[in-house]
């Protein structure tokens, strides 16, 4: 199952302050806001789940454009 990694806050003004761990239908999969990118990823592999990362600063979850898979291979 997908684990979408949402920069915060939404929008394309300002700097990135975190990031949301979420489902496709909005759900949050963690209550905790991550600091980078990898700790992120980190937690979702952790619990077994496949992560995706924005390519956008404005997602959508249903715009497969929108989701990269990162190189979990490190």
């Amino acid at each position: 199952m997908d684990v979408y990694i949402e920069p915060l806050p939404r929008g394309q003004w300002g700097p990135i302050d975190g990031y949301a761990l979420e489902f496709a239908d909005g759900s949050k999969f963690a209550e905790n806001i991550f600091r980078s990118e990898l700790l992120a990823i980190s937690e979702i592999v952790l619990r077994g789940y496949k992560p995706l990362l924005a390519k956008v600063r404005i997602t959508d979850k249903h715009a497969n454009a929108h989701w990269k898979r990162p190189d979990t291979s490190r």
